[in-house]
């Protein structure tokens, strides 16, 4: 092996990282590819009508994006810390190096980078990712971690988050995690439902939608926020220093989009009320284009006169038979005379 550096040969180099998680990357991709479409889209929209669909796409596909990009993000509890520790078992050696823990709605990420990466003739960059999603098994991924010798701050996280530890971190952060993402799956859904209703003339359901969406939002982190704090946080001692973790950026953003989904149902649902015309027009539903149809604050639409009440109808004129047969006979007594000009 001296004629190859003291290397195997067939063996690749460390392997590329992304910057960041490609599930994410792909729904951020997905929403910025609509964005963009309607962009180019939008100079064929006249007049102030312009700019009241790129509002209304704009807020949309940003709550669309923060609904799905939370339910698969990792930062719901982050904690970071610089500390002096071991690195590996049945070793005297230390290394200074920073530990980062991310954790999800479906599973835990642990980080380890040195400072400097290069220590002991190793590259000291580990990003280790333990998932309790279905069909996942917590236990068996940490039991293939001890097998492939990863180093000990990330066994010693990943040993915290297993179902039998004592820190009981598994039960509480996977049963967060998964009643948080069925609510927010659900807000999903009525963010979906809410688009479909406002491009229609059902404004108020729409308006009732987009009020479910940041209430189920709001919820999931109720739930959550419950779920993780039915016991004492669990001492995570690493080396010289100990690592706390807080709420992470996935937790605040979500509940600043709830709050503002709230706001805004609240908000439109009010202004049908006081004024249906104006929002109509706000939603580019004009009024008078057609005098046969009828606003309707109350069903959020336009109304056909044949769905009116019969309240409204005129009321049909009765003629008795009797009266029918005299007008017959006094057409047959006075016929008509020709004109003797013809």
């Amino acid at each position: 092996m001296a004629a190859f550096g003291h290397t195997f040969p067939f063996y690749a180099g460390p392997k590329p990282t992304f910057p960041m998680d490609t599930t994410l990357a792909i729904i951020v991709t997905i929403f910025l590819t609509a964005l963009v479409t309607f962009i180019i889209i939008l100079p064929g929209i006249r007049g102030r009508t312009r700019l009241f669909w790129l509002f209304r796409v704009v807020t949309s596909l940003f709550i669309g994006a923060v609904i799905l990009a939370v339910n698969f993000s990792s930062e719901w509890s982050v904690g970071q810390v610089s500390t002096n520790t071991s690195y590996k078992a049945f070793s005297s050696q230390w290394i200074s190096a920073d530990v980062g823990l991310q954790v999800g709605l479906r599973g835990v990420n642990i980080t380890l980078t040195g400072t400097p990466v290069q220590q002991l003739n190793e590259t000291i960059n580990y990003n280790e990712e333990f998932t309790w999603r279905l069909k996942e098994n917590y236990a068996e991924e940490y039991a293939r971690a001890l097998e492939k010798g990863l180093p000990d701050p990330v066994l010693y996280l990943a040993e915290k988050f297993t179902p039998n530890s004592p820190c009981g971190l598994h039960g509480q952060y996977r049963l967060a995690g998964h009643y948080t993402s069925a609510v927010l799956w659900v807000a999903f859904l009525c963010w979906l439902l809410a688009n479909v209703m406002l491009s229609m003339p059902v404004l108020v359901y729409g308006f009732h939608m987009l009020l479910a969406t940041g209430i189920f939002q709001l919820l999931g982190l109720l739930f959550f926020s419950m779920a993780t704090s039915l016991t004492p946080p669990c001492p995570l001692h690493l080396g010289t220093a100990m690592l706390h973790f807080h709420r992470g950026p996935a937790f605040w953003i979500t509940l600043t989009t709830g709050l503002l989904c709230v706001l805004l149902g609240l908000a439109m649902v009010v202004a049908h009320r006081m004024q249906p015309h104006r929002l109509k027009a706000f939603f580019t539903q004009s009024v008078g284009e057609n005098p046969g149809l009828d606003w309707n604050p109350e069903e959020g639409g336009l109304l056909s006169p044949r769905y009116r009440s019969t309240a409204e109808s005129p009321k049909p004129q009765y003629i008795s038979l009797s009266e029918a047969s005299s007008q017959a006979c006094c057409k047959e007594e006075h016929p008509k005379v020709p004109d003797p000009a013809l």
